[in-house]
């Protein structure tokens, strides 16, 4: 399935892959690996709230505040698992983590199989990273919170997010 002009780069309009999820959907499984290399899956996260960070590179700017002020957050809210997802290797993402001491987040890969990408609808058929995206999934398994970036280049609504964290 693609999805035309959903978000943009740079003004340019990019496709996107996978399914539009909704709000009440039941958050699909996934497999990614983590930055010692091993395979992940949604499943272990069962009967938790988890809060999914989705940035195309934490190589960049944008990409790399977001997912500071995220693990700062994480810190201050207990109850929920924090997961931040890019196509960036597990190399770079565990050199980022040491560099800018990120901690109560773990990072994961999406490069080997681009499962987590085509099943949440934002793998970005254009250029292969991921739409700049939080999915926030309930106890239950369910997707309470969606927000898709328009403009890659642009932040999330952190406020937005936090409040529907802190519900």
């Amino acid at each position: 399935m693609e999805r035309k002009n959903r978000v943009k780069m740079k003004g340019t309009p990019l496709t996107l892959l996978g399914p539009e999820l909704k709000i009440g959907d039941i958050a699909p499984d996934f497999k990614v690996i983590d930055i010692t290399l091993q395979k992940v899956s949604l499943k272990e996260f069962k009967g938790k709230k988890i809060f999914i960070n989705v940035v195309p590179s934490i190589d960049t700017g944008v990409c790399s505040i977001q997912t500071k002020r995220f693990s700062e957050e994480a810190s201050k809210i207990k109850d929920v698992t924090f997961l931040t997802i890019s196509t960036d290797l597990p190399f770079a993402q565990k050199r980022f983590c040491e560099t800018e001491k990120i901690e109560g987040m773990k990072m994961l890969c999406d490069s080997v199989w681009h499962d987590f990408g085509m099943k949440y609808g934002v793998l970005i058929k254009d250029i292969g990273l991921l739409a700049r995206s939080i999915f926030i999934i309930d106890s239950d398994g369910k997707i309470s919170y969606i927000q898709i970036v328009d403009e890659l280049t642009n932040h999330p609504d952190y406020e937005a997010v936090l409040r529907e964290l802190k519900k």
